[in-house]
């Protein structure tokens, strides 16, 4: 009796108890696998996009009060000085002839970095597009708001280097994160986080 009690309780040897929660585990391992990636990334890029919105609306303000209608300001000599420059086209003056196509470029770019959050898990690419977005948002404002009227508006550019286009500080933003999308899309990191190592 002794010895079939012994058979029958088999099952409660610790190798028999052992094998259960390796199988449990493996099972659970790909339903954690999504939280590895972390949280997603949205304050980061919300927060990205009113720092550099707010100092573009700012240093516009203060270039239209105190430098329109006055002498250019010489900060390094001749390499670089600050004027004030009502520009109907794009970036650096280009296609002045198209203030409404571009404005509704802006308008489409800011409708797509909203999608794009929804998927967005990686530190860079928030900052890429953070920047993209404020600088999109802060010439579309110029845009809708300044003469000569809505969605025909000029935007406010101040910074002069010698041999180069004026431009601003949306300008800034919109060509940093262009170049570091580049750079991520080359190192193969996606928005999601995942990385292609082909």
């Amino acid at each position: 009796m002794a010895e079939a009690e012994r058979v029958i309780g088999m099952p409660d040897t610790p190798e028999a108890e052992g094998a259960e929660p390796e199988e449990s585990s493996d099972a659970a391992a790909p339903e954690e696998q999504p939280v590895s990636r972390g949280k997603r990334k949205i304050p980061v890029l919300f927060g990205v996009a009113l720092v550099a919105y707010l100092l573009d609306l700012g240093s516009k303000m203060l270039v239209v009060a105190k430098l329109e209608h006055h002498e250019p300001i010489e900060v390094v000599g001749d390499l670089l000085r600050f004027e004030a420059i009502r520009n109907a086209g794009a970036a650096f003056g280009i296609g002045e002839a198209f203030t409404v196509i571009f404005t509704a470029i802006a308008a489409s770019v800011i409708v797509v970095i909203a999608r794009l959050a929804r998927k967005l898990y990686s530190l860079p690419w928030a900052i890429a597009l953070g920047l993209l977005l404020g600088g999109a948002l802060g010439n579309l404002t110029d845009r809708v708001f300044r003469s000569p009227g809505v969605f025909k508006g000029a935007v406010v550019d101040f910074i002069a280097p010698a041999n180069f286009a004026v431009f601003n500080l949306a300008d800034s933003a919109i060509v940093c994160g262009g170049i570091l999308i580049v750079i991520l899309s080359f190192r193969g990191l996606d928005p999601d986080g995942t990385v292609h190592k082909d």
